[in-house]
């Protein structure tokens, strides 16, 4: 079948001498891959890797077979053209990291319209603002609600976070209970509404890599066979 959709590239992995291998977040299929034969070389072609960072919000056209590793794409073009991700040192470190979380987090292969929408105005807008020191934070805490796992609102008024069952308590049950500053931090952030709310929280490098090594414990906790990015260490000398 022929397949026209949006799609999210999650990562590419360079094969043999010249092609790629490409796994997409799609609006109309979740996760699927694509070889790219010869692109790597091609100097003619229509599609340049240069398409395939990632991250990048395009449209595809592609031949589809239900059950098969791999797909081949057909057409490609650029969804919306993103001015800032790929050239600003510290966007580009966000996108890496986003994209290894994405990675290990998504496994899905069906639909999923309201995961993909939240990607893509998530990536809009980190793609068109300047302040984004806490974006990163407040992203993964935002993603949880669309994975599954996202910690129980209605529980907030106690002081511990207990990580196995996502949700506070008033006492420490297991070795995951944490009454922290990153158990605080986490109430604040699953509060706000919008990113620009969590840039206004006053946050030392100190506390946001604390807080980030809280979350991908939560991560590894909730998801089988998640793996901390390796570009955390770099994301947190940066922020």
């Amino acid at each position: 079948m022929q397949l026209k959709t949006k799609a999210i590239v999650i990562s590419n992995v360079k094969f043999g001498e010249a092609d790629l291998i490409v796994k997409c977040f799609t609006l109309e299929k979740g996760v699927v891959s694509f070889m790219l034969k010869g692109i790597r070389k091609s100097k003619k072609g229509r599609m340049r890797v240069s398409l395939f960072q990632q991250l990048t919000l395009l449209e595809i056209e592609a031949t589809y077979k239900e059950n098969k590793n791999l797909q081949y794409l057909k057409e490609v073009k650029i969804d919306y053209p993103l001015q800032t991700l790929h050239t600003d040192i510290f966007k580009s470190t966000i996108v890496m990291f986003l994209a290894e979380v994405l990675k290990s987090s998504i496994q899905e292969e069906e639909k999923n319209e309201s995961l993909f929408q939240f990607l893509k105005e998530s990536l809009i807008y980190l793609d068109q603002v300047d302040s984004i020191k806490n974006f990163h934070l407040h992203f993964i805490v935002k993603l949880t609600s669309f994975l599954g796992f996202s910690p129980d609102q209605s529980s907030t008024d106690f002081p511990y976070f207990d990580m196995l069952n996502g949700v506070f308590q008033l006492k420490e049950y297991n070795m995951y209970s944490f009454n922290n500053t990153n158990s605080v931090l986490l109430k604040e952030l699953i509060k706000l509404e919008n990113y620009g709310g969590a840039e206004n929280l006053k946050l030392n490098q100190e506390r946001r890599k604390s807080f980030l090594d809280f979350m991908m414990l939560y991560y590894e906790l909730q998801l089988q066979g998640f793996r901390k990015p390796k570009s955390l260490e770099v994301l947190q000398q940066l922020f």
